[in-house]
């Protein structure tokens, strides 16, 4: 019985599981959304939303944990520096968007994981926001 073993084996061993988590949320936290199979990409995002967890924490202690899953200088930088902020807390970084199409070599079900507030959603926000502020003052 699988009695409180939680997680999803994927039928690879332990370290090939690790290291392919590993890579995947390194390409989120870099491209911000990426094109995967359902069972990984729910898998994905408890890693992703922890990491962005102690991005919100933002002291050494986060960053040193970070970068153990991570191993990348600039990415824990980027993460503590541009993503975290994005965020107030309370969950939901993630968000999954189903495919009509599945996969055409062996019929699997995609899907595109991202983060729920991207760069791109935030720089248009963000002077939008700015601007009544400036007509008030005036």
């Amino acid at each position: 019985m699988r009695h409180k073993k939680s997680g999803r084996k994927f039928n690879r061993s332990s370290s090939h599981r690790n290291a392919m988590l590993k890579n995947m949320v390194r390409s989120l936290l870099t491209y911000e959304h990426i094109r995967t199979t359902e069972p990984k990409a729910k898998e994905l995002r408890s890693s992703v939303e922890k990491l962005i967890t102690l991005a919100l924490r933002n002291d050494l202690h986060s960053r040193r944990l970070a970068y153990k899953t991570l191993e990348n200088h600039s990415l824990v930088q980027r993460l503590f520096d541009e993503i975290g902020p994005r965020y107030n807390g309370g969950g939901g970084y993630t968000r999954i968007i189903k495919l009509a199409e599945p996969r055409k070599g062996d019929c699997a079900p995609m899907c595109i994981i991202e983060l729920t507030k991207r760069a791109e959603e935030a720089a248009v926000a963000a002077p939008a926001a700015e601007a009544p502020a400036q007509e008030a003052e005036a």
